[in-house]
């Protein structure tokens, strides 16, 4: 059965079409994975690439990540917080550190490697990452960002996990 034809859960389809609707493909998030990884792996593709990222998709960790973080920020955009929050989120304070802990438990889905993959591409801003921290556009990203880069480090886990024979 190929990723098109498989039946997929209600919360998988919610999540999927919520990153759609927020303008990130899986190319995207491959693209990051390519990032992280093509050192490692010269011969890596993106049908590699985005395969990870598909399989990272399929855990329901990922998927209430992914719907918890995009409600918060489309309820950030549309004021519909209470203060403190709502100002909190919409500048991406600092300081609050629940987006990263919302991305942390994606992260964590395939191991101790993803914190470090995630640290480094959070702080590398690469490919869709830059466009998400461009708070020129009016849109809040402070979860989807932070779910974004954990999605690439999980998916590049999986992968390392897969070169030395562990399956997931």
């Amino acid at each position: 059965m190929t990723e098109e034809n498989r039946k997929i859960s209600n919360l998988e389809k919610t999540a999927r079409d919520l990153l759609t609707e927020r303008g990130i493909t899986i190319k995207d998030m491959a693209e990051l994975v390519h990032y992280l990884q093509s050192k490692y792996h010269p011969e890596l593709t993106m049908d590699i690439c985005e395969f990870n990222v598909h399989q990272v998709l399929k855990k329901r960790e990922v998927q209430n990540a992914i719907i918890t973080g995009i409600q918060l920020d489309k309820l950030a955009e549309k004021k519909m917080l209470e203060e403190p929050l709502q100002t909190t989120i919409e500048i991406d304070e600092g300081l609050y550190g629940v987006d990263e802990v919302i991305a942390l438990s994606i992260v964590n889905v395939y191991g101790s490697i993803g914190f470090t993959n995630y640290g480094y591409i959070d702080k590398q801003k690469p490919g869709i990452l830059k466009r998400l921290n461009d708070k020129s556009t009016g849109e809040c990203h402070t979860f989807l960002d932070d779910i974004v880069g954990a999605i690439a480090a999980a998916a590049s886990s999986r992968l390392a996990h897969s070169e030395v024979g562990e399956e997931y």
